[in-house]
This record gives structure tokens, C-alpha cells and sequence, in this order.
């Protein structure tokens, strides 16, 4: 049944405690019925916004806002809703990070997105900070606009500014997802442990070479890495161990899984690396789940082989799956984040895929991209504020 007329009476001025109570303490003298309410802050200026139905007085509903307002020093302004108004339209949540460390977005950039999403048919509800550390990020509330014009033209601003732009869908199902898998070589920390060990064996530009390949996709992922590790043959576990003393996490690492654990999330890492330096990540870190490659070791050194099935990227998306399933969650509320194409398969699977920092077939098939830095950044994706991060006392030291 379409809504029947009503008015609309917006607020607005300087913020101070009371104002909504004691206006709807006023409203309520009228025996009205509230349809909507609304309420912004920024920085210190509140707009509120009241849609009530029909029957009601109108001078009389005028002078008693009039009388509200004035009492708190604000602006009133009435205006009619007509018979058959619409109720709200679907709902997007885009979320824009800025590129570069605490470098504000430009005029220009806000213009593209704001174009962008007025080019889709949509409308703009409301604009909020999300951050301004460690890179400022924006959520723009956006609704009735097409979703494949809206995905297209974002998509063009993105490009066009070289900002990272999520479309997702506004409501629950997004602050729902409630699992997040992460790769871990170039994504939870800033090295790719074959080549660490590479580096022992004194092959590593070989191995950066093959590397690099497979993570754009152009080798067969288990061939290349059963390849790699038989040129580790011989190395002792010491050398093991020097190489995982080298392992970098990525800023912003810590801050993103606890930050996610104090939430309430599980986290797992899903690694095509060893277990030799995932198990200590995951005890480090405190994630739920766990799974990488096992390297063969006899006598103290490396065979050159991997013992069990290879962590490919179909394995990596059965993981993602039966991580979920332990933790009783719906794919639809999982989070996949990865940089190489042997994340491909978990990020399709995942309810959000992330490419971070990633390869450019990655980029192209995730529904979003991260590329900056910082691995927290992708907390403001999922709709978590700095504050929030604050709040759970999630910081890297």
C-alpha cells in the first residue's frame, strides 16, 4: 500500500543534548504519527529531519515546530509530502579510500563519485567519515540507483582518480559477514616466503622470476610451486628459521585481526607458503584457522617436496568453505582477501571478495580493491570506522 500524505519537517543548527526528545515530546501533543525519522551530525551541526502523516493541523503542527526550534535556537522548514510518495528505494553503501597516507580526498575526487553516482539515477541520503587514518575514507548511503550503472560509473570515477571505490549493498547482510580469510604472502605480511628461502639457497632471482608468474596466473600454480621447492632441496631447518626471523607483516595487520576478533569475527589464513611460518603467524595473531603447505624435512633438511595435497586455489576455496561451515556461517557472510590469482577462487566463493594490492587479474574479478598500504584500510570496506578501531583498542605499535 503506497504511504498516504504527510509532512516533512526538517531541522537544523547547532547540536546540543535534548533537542530530539524534546521535539518529539512536542510532536506527541498533536497525537501524530511519525513515519521517518533522519539525523545527521557534522561537525557540530545536527540536521533532522520528522516525516509525519496525515490527519494533522498544519498551523498548528507549523506553530509548534516553530515554537521547538526557536526553543533551541534552530531553523525549521515544513514542507508537504504528497499522496503516493515512495517508501525508501533500494539502498548502496559506497565506501571511497583515499590514496595516500592521511591525504585528504580533493574536491574533484568527491565530484567524480558524487557525479558518478547522480549519472546511475541515485540519489546521495548521506555522507559520512569513515577515517582520516590511516588514509581518509568516505561512506556515501545511496539510493535508487541502477546497480550495474552505478558499479560502471563508480568504476570509471575510480579509474579516471586512481581511488578505491566498494559497492555494496546497504542493510545488514553487510555488517552480517562475520568471517574473513586472508592469504598470507603479500597480503598478511609483505614477503613471499619461497623467495626467503630462495634467498638461502642462493637461487632467489630464478624464484622471483617463476613467482611472479604464477601469482599473475600465467603458470599452473602447484607445477610452479613443486618446481620452486625442489630447488630447495638440501637446506637445512636453520635456514628455515632464519628466513621466517625476516618475515614483515603488513601495517596495519595487527590492528585489522584484532580489531576483527574484538568485533566478534573469526579470522582464518589460508597460505600456497608453509606451515613453518603460518603456525607462528596464527599463535602470534590469534586466528581461528590455519592451513599452508608442509614441507618435507628428513635428517634435519629439505627434500624438495610437499608432503600431502598442494594449496592451490580450488584448495583455497574448500578451505574458505569449511571454515565456514565449523564456524556455522553462510558463504554470504564471509570475507575472502588475496593478492594472486591462486586467490581467484576464494574470492569469487566469498560473500565480498577483496584484491589487495593485487595482480590485475585479481583486480578484476574481486568486487572490491584496496590499494594502499595498509591492511586495516580494508576494515572501513566492511563498514567499521576508526573510532570503532579505537574503541577496541586495535592499534599497531
Amino acid at each position: 500500500m503506497a504511504p498516504g500524505p504527510g509532512w516533512l519537517l526538517q531541522f537544523t543548527g547547532a547540536d546540543r543534548p535534548g533537542i530530539t526528545a524534546d521535539l518529539m515530546t512536542t510532536l506527541d501533543l498533536l497525537d501524530v504519527s511519525v513515519q521517518d525519522v533522519e539525523q545527521v551530525l557534522v561537525r557540530g551541526s545536527l540536521t533532522l529531519a520528522v516525516a509525519v502523516g496525515e490527519p494533522v493541523d498544519i498551523d498548528q503542527l507549523t506553530e509548534i515546530a516553530q515554537q521547538a526550534a526557536q526553543s533551541h535556537e534552530l531553523a525549521v522548514r515544513i514542507t508537504a509530502i504528497p499522496a503516493g510518495h515512495p517508501n525508501r528505494p533500494r539502498e548502496d553503501a559506497v565506501t571511497v579510500l583515499g590514496h595516500g597516507f592521511q591525504t585528504p580526498l580533493s574536491p574533484a575526487e568527491l565530484a567524480a563519485i558524487a557525479g558518478g553516482i547522480a549519472a546511475a539515477g541515485g540519489n546521495i541520503d548521506r555522507i559520512v567519515r569513515l577515517a582520516r587514518y590511516p588514509v581518509f575514507a568516505y561512506e556515501f548511503r545511496v539510493s535508487g540507483a541502477d546497480p550495474l550503472a552505478l558499479r560502471t560509473r563508480l568504476g570509471q570515477a575510480a579509474a579516471a582518480h586512481r581511488l578505491d571505490v566498494a559497492l555494496q549493498p546497504a542493510g545488514l547482510e553487510r555488517r552480517a559477514k562475520r568471517l574473513v580469510v586472508l592469504d598470507v604472502d603479500s597480503t598478511l605480511i609483505q614477503d613471499e616466503v619461497i623467495e626467503l628461502l630462495a634467498d638461502e639457497a642462493g637461487c632467489g632471482e630464478e624464484i622471483r622470476a617463476v613467482t611472479e608468474r604464477a601469482m599473475a596466473g600465467e603458470l599452473d600454480f602447484e607445477a610452479a610451486l613443486r618446481r620452486r621447492v625442489r630447488r630447495l632441496a638440501g637446506l637445512g631447518t636453520d635456514a628455515l628459521d632464519r628466513a621466517q626471523a625476516r618475515v614483515r607483516l603488513t601495517p596495519g595487520a595487527r590492528t585489522f585481526v584484532r580489531t576483527l576478533k574484538r568485533l566478534g569475527y573469526s579470522v582464518g589464513i589460508v597460505s600456497g607458503g608453509f606451515t613453518h611460518f603460518t603456525d607462528p603467524l596464527a599463535r602470534e595473531l590469534g586466528v581461528d584457522h590455519a592451513v599452508a603447505n608442509v614441507l618435507e624435512v628428513r635428517d634435519g633438511v629439505l627434500t624438495g617436496e610437499v608432503l600431502g595435497d598442494v594449496v592451490d586455489r580450488a584448495h583455497k576455496a574448500r578451505m574458505l568453505r569449511a571454515f565456514a561451515d565449523a564456524e556455522g556461517i553462510p558463504l554470504s557472510q564471509t570475507v575472502a582477501v588475496g593478492d594472486g590469482a591462486n586467490d581467484l577462487d576464494m574470492i569469487a566463493a566469498a560473500g565480498l571478495g577483496v584484491a589487495f594490492n593485487a595482480r590485475p587479474v585479481v583486480q578484476q574479478a574481486a568486487d572490491t580493491t584496496v590499494n594502499v598500504p595498509y591492511l586495516d584500510a580494508v576494515l572501513f570496506v566492511l563498514g567499521v570506522t576508526r573510532d570503532e578501531v579505537e574503541a577496541a583498542g586495535s592499534t599497531d605499535g
